[in-house]
């Protein structure tokens, strides 16, 4: 297997153009020793970043490289080309924003009403700062993103109503408010990026959405 693009050995050059062979310093060989190879999630979460910055748009392999300080080799080890960068970033998200949210919740807070005031006021308060999900929801017409889009929203909206299940509210019900409290949620990040600071973020104003999500 040819050696990773991040690991190889760097070769000096002198002013006439020639190789300056490696004498094997210690010290020369443990700073290259200390750069960390580049993992592929480490690409996905620089074209998750950019992607949030400048839409999909934003996810080219060129700057993703210079942004990273790494070579298009480094990202041709990891993926076949930008399609692949993107499915796998869209993955990286899925994970990331969905089920490890949903498995912290679960092991942080026993009670369903405590989930799900403690879910808004986390997801609230990170779609405020992280303009991600707002840049998502625009790209939606592409194929790839819409079906992340989808298998998003049902795996969370289903989560939000087996929360209000498990509080006693029949099923139709609940999936009822889980979409309310989904819309919510999404209306509130789309606001608070078009208009900063139109919208409230405080505690109470969280606690009121919570209230009026769980009235009979």
């Amino acid at each position: 297997m040819p050696e990773h693009p991040e690991s190889a050995p760097s070769t000096d050059i002198s002013a006439t153009g020639a190789p300056i062979a490696d004498t094997g310093a210690p010290a020369a060989r443990a700073r290259r020793g200390t750069r960390r190879r580049l993992t592929a999630d480490d690409w996905a979460d620089a074209a998750l970043a950019a992607l949030g910055e400048r839409g999909l748009a934003g996810v080219a392999v060129e700057p993703l490289a210079a942004r990273l300080g790494a070579t298009k080799g480094s990202f041709y080890w990891h993926f076949t080309g930008r399609d692949a960068l993107v499915a796998a970033a869209l993955a990286r998200w899925e994970e990331m924003s969905t089920e490890r949210i949903i498995a912290a919740m679960e092991a942080a807070e026993p009670d369903p009403a405590g989930r799900l005031a403690a879910l808004l006021r986390a997801a609230t308060a990170s779609a405020a700062e992280d303009p991600l999900e707002v840049r998502l929801l625009a790209a939606g017409d592409h194929p790839e993103v819409a079906a992340v889009l989808a298998r998003v929203t049902e795996r969370r909206v289903g989560y939000l109503a087996r929360l209000f299940e498990q509080l006693g509210f029949p099923p139709a019900e609940a999936r009822h408010r889980g979409f309310l409290s989904y819309t919510s949620y999404l209306g509130h990040a789309q606001l608070s990026h078009a208009l900063p600071g139109a919208v409230p973020l405080d505690a109470a104003y969280l606690a009121a959405v919570t209230e009026a999500l769980l009235k009979p």
